[in-house]
């Protein structure tokens, strides 16, 4: 016998099998419960009974839904919990006109079962004018009201959602709006930083919208701040900002933060790197109040590969300090700088008479070179060009006055973080040299807010920054079987099943 006929008999040994289960089973439903047409229908009423039992009870429990996508937008995170789960006071969510279906409904009964302080509330605007009237909601349209005694904020659906112009992607911010808004009208105390303007190509308005977002999501109130007008830093500023001044401060100018330092102020500053011979006295006078030397024309640049993104030795990949600023970046993606600058301080001698401190924050890896010479082409370092680590990001603290034991009073403190790099937390889009976006690490802008943390004196300096608004299906594989078999097989069997009754009955005929 040859190999097809042997195969001809297996196949058709294996028809037959399948027939004779078919058969099998159709005899057995017969013989027990399509003889007596009563037996069916409490069968069906039995099925109908337990599908409605699961549901009620499933309701009743009131799951979590079950997030899929890829960065959890739907799941509250660990962080988020951590913040809300102390509340002590009693916070009421209103959610006007939205329905019980929707997903932001479902991500906020998530913070009832963290805090039982915290409860929620959803209500058409016809059934609460109150709320409608109190709170200025339009007519027709929808909003989100976070309610503490007095203290209040209203959300809008645009405010739950961002453009990152780095990434080129719609992002979803709903529980850091949340999140902010609850701790926001719980707190005691909201710092206040002010970014100052009139000196930088960015702001708040124009390429730093973003950071903006997160710093307000971080529970913040940020403004900006023209000290040319007020000729003084508001007393109610917690941190100063300055990003990359362009040209140098007037004389008042100057004055002011100078005088903002000696009464214990913060500042955060960005420097970007210089390609030419600029004329700062008086910025270099501030920053030499804390021991920073004026910046040398050039840039930082890398040798080693992993150290540098797309092997362009402009983009490097730097080493992150585990210090009380960065230490919850240790174990991050990392951050991307492009074209960054060093930072050279004064000898410790000279720091010591100046009574400040320096902790490094963001260092280059030891295999990197100080570029000047812009009219070099080679990758590696030339002649005078010394391979070693720079610092990129430092923080000074300058003890204004010391403490006093007999008074009590405590020593004035004013403290500087200083990166030497500015456009990494702007919404800048960066390219390679083969003109593709480069998606900016999140992480980025994780070192701004963090810092601000620091020096504005918070606990907690990140809440909850999820990196893209895109839903990604990212199922387990055991969890992707069960959903394979809830499409596709149990489907099946019910069409089979619908077959194999209507071949019975039409037997019985």
């Amino acid at each position: 016998m040859n190999k097809e006929n042997k195969e001809l008999i297996e196949v058709k040994t294996k028809e037959k099998k399948i027939h004779k289960f078919i058969n099998k089973f159709i005899e057995i439903i017969k013989k027990k419960w399509l003889i007596n047409g009563t037996k069916t229908v409490i069968l069906v009423a039995a099925i109908l009974a337990i599908f409605l039992t699961i549901n009620i009870v499933m309701k009743s429990l009131d799951l979590t839904p079950i997030d899929l996508s890829q960065d959890k937008l739907y799941t509250l995170s660990d962080d988020s919990k951590r913040l809300v789960k102390n509340i002590a006071k009693t916070v009421k969510m209103y959610f006007v006109e939205y329905s019980e279906d929707d997903t932001i409904i479902d991500l906020a009964k998530q913070y009832t079962k963290v805090n039982d302080n915290i409860s929620i509330e959803v209500a058409k605007a016809n059934d609460r004018p109150d709320l409608v009237q109190k709170y200025g909601i339009e007519t027709g349209a929808s909003g989100i009201i976070v309610e503490c005694g007095d203290k209040y904020k209203v959300l809008s659906p645009d405010e739950l959602v961002t453009f990152n112009n780095s990434s080129f992607e719609t992002v979803d911010v709903s529980e850091e709006k949340l999140t902010a808004s609850l701790l926001l009208v719980t707190a005691e105390i909201v710092p206040k930083v002010y970014f100052l303007t009139g000196y930088s190509n960015l702001s708040l308005q124009n390429g730093l919208q973003y950071l903006n977002v997160y710093l307000q999501n971080d529970i913040n109130e940020v403004k900006s701040v023209d000290i040319l007008a007020t000729e003084k830093v508001p007393e109610d500023c917690d941190t100063l900002v300055i990003v990359m001044p362009a040209k140098d401060f007037e004389e008042s100018v100057t004055n002011a933060i100078l005088e903002y330092i000696n009464k214990g102020g913060n500042i955060l500053w960005f420097q970007n790197a210089i390609a030419q011979n600029m004329d700062l006295p008086n910025v270099n006078k501030i920053l030499a109040t804390y021991g920073i030397k004026p910046f040398e024309i050039g840039v930082i640049r890398e040798t080693d590969e992993n150290k540098m993104l797309s092997k362009m030795p402009d983009y490097i990949l730097p080493d992150i300090e585990n210090t009380v600023v960065t230490r919850k970046l240790q174990n991050s993606g990392g951050i991307i700088l492009l074209d960054a600058t060093k930072i050279n301080t004064e000898e410790d001698s000279k720091l010591d008479e100046l009574k400040v401190q320096k902790t490094e924050l963001v260092k280059s890896s030891e295999n990197s070179y100080f570029r000047s010479n812009f009219y070099l082409t080679s990758n590696e370092p030339q002649e005078g060009e010394e391979k070693k680590s720079y610092t990129i990001g430092q923080m000074m603290e300058k003890t204004i006055t010391e403490a006093n034991e007999e008074t009590g009073e405590r020593a004035k403190v004013s403290k500087l973080i200083i990166y030497g790099e500015g456009y990494f937390i702007s919404d800048i889009p960066l390219s390679t040299g083969g003109g593709d976006p480069v998606i900016i690490y999140r992480q980025n802008r994780d070192v701004a807010i963090d810092s601000i943390a620091y020096l504005s004196n918070k606990s907690e300096g990140v809440i909850s920054r999820k990196r893209t608004g895109t839903v990604t299906y990212s199922a387990t594989e055991t969890e992707n079987n069960v959903i394979l078999v809830i499409i596709f097989a149990v489907p099946i069997i019910i069409i089979i099943s619908g077959i194999i009754v209507w071949i019975v009955r039409r037997r019985r005929k």
